[in-house]
């Protein structure tokens, strides 16, 4: 009986953590489509963006071609429409400027 005493008492931690969590994750929802995180998000970016420059670390730099990856649909319209203006430069250089 002492250690189902034991095991069930000091559990008081478990029930805070879980609460602060549940708390934090609502508290996440709400304040992430204010302007002040929106102000504090572009601090913490030009923040990452000096430490790029000032010491050199390539592992904090976004990656360009992410947005490529998170919308595929825009990707392919966007390289199909590159594609076609492309082969219209080609057809008619004089006309639209392009090489020859």
């Amino acid at each position: 009986m002492e250690m189902l005493t034991r095991m069930f008492g000091d559990t008081l931690w478990i029930y805070t953590a879980i609460g602060g969590s549940v708390l934090g994750a609502a508290f996440l929802a709400w304040f992430r489509n204010t302007k002040a995180a929106l102000y504090l998000m572009g601090k913490f970016d030009g923040l990452l963006d000096h430490l790029v420059d000032r010491f050199g670390w390539e592992w904090l730099q976004d990656d360009p071609e992410a947005w490529r990856k998170r919308y595929p649909k825009v990707t392919k319209k966007i390289d199909d429409m590159e594609r076609r203006l492309n082969d219209l430069e080609a057809k008619s250089p004089k006309t639209l400027g392009g090489k020859k």
